[in-house]
């Protein structure tokens, strides 16, 4: 036997002949209370055995009216009975029990909080009439000193009108609109060209329970319904009545038969939203009280949502619906947990003012909204626009929306609508998403760096610290986590694996998996258990859409602190995804956000390793903030040219290498390759030292022939100038007599003479190398003391 469901049930086993060990294990634990629901056991039947050797007599409180009795029943309310009697008796008038007493109570005088007040339905005038009621069972005395009287009932006020999308009849009766239509509460009118209804339900007017909800009161001793109404309408809103005793659940539930979203909506298999419930609530409590929301599929077990402790002021709180099927939403409050006699905390209330839910099926409608337009042959009508394209209210034709913008899905009106996507992201074809590629490309002052993450692309599973229930129960959180790619496509899946075994095989549960980029579960072991596998339970969405990819540490108000983790390595930033969930709870009310910190270690290969914070255990120091290190080898930066660089060795034997090698430390991963070794022909040290001797050697020899010959040719001069100088100064005198010929042995008779003119600076180069006259002398351009042309000697 394996049950999820509260109120009694029947079970029977057949037993083995012989002797047989009967016994009953609990093993769930909850975490929306911190008070454990008991399993009780009402009665244990065997039959088949033996007789028995003697008859037990009934216990206090109980009676057998009959022989032969196999059970002994409870006694009603305002009676007692006292062991092994065969019927009750009745309790004094002053007096009262609960079912099932043994004793009587004196009955406490009546006060303020032993009534409640209601409303009475519409007549026909258009008033209702505010009525005071005992609150049942009514356990207190009107006569005894002190004790107040119940209010005289009977005020007549004006009916409040009608809820949004009714209309009033001529009997003071709410009727609702036709489809086509719409209304405030009043009258009802038809939408305009160019609109259809926005059909839903909207309750924010309470003088008489809505039609599809329904109110009791559930014991919080035994958990059987009493039969008694939990809630009341008051006008502006509806509020807890006062129930038998103080842990009561007052009950209250709103039943919708199916949803169906907007025409003008097309499909989308990643944006799941059907429809949304929003209401604005109210507690005022003087003690710790709990206002639970549940929600049931197809008339399954509700399954909680979200609890509010203690008094909380006028809020209100969303809930996103992603199944199409019958829903139930109910709302139990409950006063306190402890049972106590009389009722102490009555003042104690819960109050909720509005219930809104959208797209429900024979719905009605409070306004009309824009729709795309069909032209056919008996006119225009509403269509649904292609995917990715939003309805311009002008021309109510369909428009595509820009590149890298995502549409808004249920509120596809005016180019508004379309919505840029964030840093490091791109729409996918349809418009329906912002996704990463798994690329990535940042700058910085040195240099740009790129990244491919395509070998994180698959989803990969982390376990949190092992936790432990106030029993011992041992417990972890389990995440799972998908980074980039798949078109957008959500893969990571938790699963809740506590089914129950009456679901017909191949019908689907509330809630039993979700799908999303982050999601956690929680894991209880295979040796906590008893089964072969561990259960899993409680998923959680953590991320459904992806905000942005960057360097920055925040981004559209999440922020990923950079000391949750060790430092990141010297050079290469950490790239951050940035996510949010579409669950808002009480303790997050912008939702929950993940940031996954993809980090560079070429020492763990893909996929590599994920680490949760040092201070953070569970991966959220808040509750609502998540965080995530995710280091691989496939986080680095692609590699490119700046990351190596060659080495050039010597030259050996006239050959020269060069060898390309990476930077130390190596920081980037794929990218380019290392360039092939290169070779070169050279020429080696001891060629060039034979060259540069050679040369040496050379220039010494031709400078000490350049100075002899210059050394030669100066002497010449010398004498040819001292020569000339003696001539000048006997310039007008007789020459004296040669003391020797002047011509020497072997030189001719004759000299050359030689005019010449001023020349340029061409002609004084050329001049050098060619004044030798072929007898061996130098001719010397001189002037004459005349002022005549100048000669060359």
């Amino acid at each position: 036997m394996k049950t999820t469901e509260k109120g009694w049930e029947f079970h029977s086993v057949e037993l083995n002949r012989g002797n047989n060990v009967l016994y009953w294990r609990t093993t769930a634990f909850s975490v929306w209370s911190k008070v454990s629901k008991p399993v009780l056991v009402r009665n244990i039947a065997i039959t088949g055995v033996a007789y028995t050797s003697e008859c037990f007599p009934c216990k206090p409180g109980t009676y057998a009216d009959q022989k032969g009795s196999s059970c002994c029943k409870l006694c009603p309310a305002n009676s007692y009975s006292n062991k092994g009697e065969t019927s009750c008796h009745q309790c004094d008038a002053d007096k009262y029990s609960e079912k099932g007493s043994s004793t009587c109570r004196v009955r406490p005088a009546c006060t303020d909080k032993d009534y409640f007040y209601t409303h009475t339905a519409c007549d026909a005038s258009g008033e209702t009439q505010l009525m005071y009621k005992w609150a049942q069972p009514k356990i207190c005395s009107e006569d005894l000193e002190g004790a107040v009287k119940l209010p005289a009932s009977g005020m007549k006020t004006r009916c409040p009108p009608c809820n949004p999308g009714f209309f009033k009849t001529n009997s003071s009766t709410c009727e609702p609109c036709p489809y086509g239509s719409y209304s405030n509460g009043s009258d009802c009118s038809h939408c305009p060209a160019g609109t259809e209804p926005a059909v839903g339900f909207e309750y924010k007017w309470w003088n008489t329970l809505p039609t599809n909800m329904e109110t009791t009161v559930l014991s919080g001793i035994n958990f059987e319904y009493k039969g008694m109404t939990g809630w009341e309408v008051a006008g502006d809103h509806i509020y807890t009545a006062v129930g038998a005793s103080d842990n009561d659940f007052m009950i209250l539930t709103l039943v919708v038969p199916g949803f169906r979203p907007p025409q003008s909506v097309m499909a989308d298999t990643e944006n799941k939203e059907v429809a949304r419930i929003t209401f604005v609530f109210e507690t005022i409590c003087s003690v710790n009280c709990e206002l639970y929301f549940m929600v049931g599929m197809n008339s399954r077990t509700n399954s909680p949502v979200e609890t509010w402790r203690g008094s909380k002021g006028k809020q209100s709180y969303t809930y996103i619906i992603e199944e199409n099927a019958t829903m139930s939403f109910t709302w139990a409050f409950q006063r306190t947990t402890f049972h106590e006699t009389g009722r102490k905390y009555t003042n104690d209330v819960a109050k909720i003012y509005s219930i809104n839910v959208t797209n429900v099926v024979d719905g009605v409608a409070s306004y009309c909204r824009p729709c795309a337009l069909e032209a056919s042959d008996i006119g225009s009508s509403c269509t649904s626009c292609p995917a990715g394209y939003y309805i311009d209210r002008d021309s109510g034709t369909c428009r595509s929306c820009p590149p890298n913008t995502v549409l808004k899905a249920h509120q596809p009106y005016g180019a508004q609508a379309c919505m840029t996507c964030g840093p490091g992201t791109k729409s996918n074809k349809i418009h329906s998403l912002c996704y990463n590629d798994c690329t990535f490309s940042v700058s910085t002052p040195t240099r740009t760096f790129d990244y491919n993450f395509l070998a994180l692309e698959n989803t990969v599973s982390l376990a949190g610290g092992p936790s432990f229930t106030s029993k011992g129960l041992k417990y972890f959180h389990h995440f799972t986590l998908s980074l980039c790619g798949n078109q957008g496509k959500k893969m990571s899946v938790c699963t809740d694996n506590v089914t129950d075994l009456r679901i017909p095989e191949g019908e689907s549960g509330f809630s039993k998996s979700i799908t999303a980029y982050v999601c956690q579960a929680v894991i209880i072991p295979p040796e906590v258990t008893g089964y072969k596998a561990g259960v899993s339970s409680q998923p959680v969405s953590l991320a459904d859409r992806l905000i942005g990819v960057t360097t920055d540490m925040t981004l559209d108000g999440i922020t990923s602190p950079a000391e949750l983790f060790h430092p990141e390595p010297l050079g290469i930033p950490d790239v951050i995804f940035f996510y949010r969930s579409n669950d808002v709870t009480q303790s997050c009310s912008s939702g929950r956000s993940t940031t996954i910190r993809v980090r560079c270690s070429l020492l763990k290969p893909a996929p590599g390793s994920l680490s949760l914070p040092s201070t953070c255990s569970d991966g959220t120091c808040d509750g609502c903030n998540f965080h995530f290190l995710w280091e691989s080898a496939a986080a680095c930066p692609l590699c490119s040219a700046a990351d190596y660089h060659a080495i050039v060795s010597s030259c050996v034997a006239g050959i020269q290498k060069t060898t390309y090698v990476w930077r130390e430390p190596k920081l980037c991963s794929g990218g380019v390759s290392l360039p092939e070794q290169r070779v070169t022909i050279c020429k080696t040290i001891d060629f060039w030292l034979k060259v540069g001797i050679s040369a040496g050697t050379c220039t010494a020899i031709l400078l000490t022939v350049l100075t002899c010959y210059f050394w030669k040719k100066n002497q010449k001069l010398e004498y040819k100038y001292s020569k000339l100088v003696m001539n000048a100064t006997l310039k007008d005198c007789d020459l004296p007599a040669a003391d020797s010929c002047a011509i020497m042995e072997g030189e001719d008779v004759e000299d050359d003479l030689i005019f010449t003119s001023k020349k340029s600076l061409f002609g004084k180069i050329r001049s050098f190398t060619s004044k030798r006259t072929p007898d061996g002398f130098d001719s010397v351009p001189l002037k004459t003391s005349s002022g005549g042309p100048d000669m060359d000697l």
